[in-house]
């Protein structure tokens, strides 16, 4: 096998050899790699995303905040189902409520979340996905 001589060798943290092709860039790359705990964080609020039903939560909070009965009757989901999924949403501050009375009004917590759904949702639109998963085919 040809290697060429910018090629380098290095071994990782379980003792294996690693081929690193580019080691300005790799190093580079591992200088802005966030911390461990940051990037479960991160993987955390995409997999609350990652549910349609909180999603559909998460879209219909798009134009502003409503009750739990109010989402339920645009999601089509139980009062009950909305109320869970809203504590998860709240516990990680996706959302956030707002009492008046008895009544609790939601609303998305962070102008990043809704940066999200509208990234989201603007790819989705603007190309056609393939799912292999989904159409059975190997």
């Amino acid at each position: 096998m040809n290697s060429s001589s910018s090629e380098r060798v290095v071994l990782s943290p379980d003792g294996c050899a690693v081929r690193v092709v580019d080691p300005d860039r790799v190093a580079a790359v591992c200088e802005r790699m966030p911390a461990a705990d940051d990037l479960a964080d991160t993987a955390d609020v995409f997999g609350l995303l990652s549910d349609p039903n909180r999603l559909r939560l998460l879209v219909a909070l798009l134009d502003g905040e409503l009750c739990v009965c109010d989402l339920a009757a645009v999601t089509g989901q139980s009062e009950s189902a909305v109320s869970h999924a809203l504590r998860l949403l709240r516990a990680h501050r996706i959302v956030v409520a707002r009492r008046a009375g008895r009544m609790a009004y939601y609303r998305l917590d962070d102008p990043h979340v809704r940066m999200l759904l509208d990234l989201a949702l603007a790819h989705t639109e603007h190309t056609e996905a393939i799912h292999p998963e989904r159409d059975g085919a190997d």
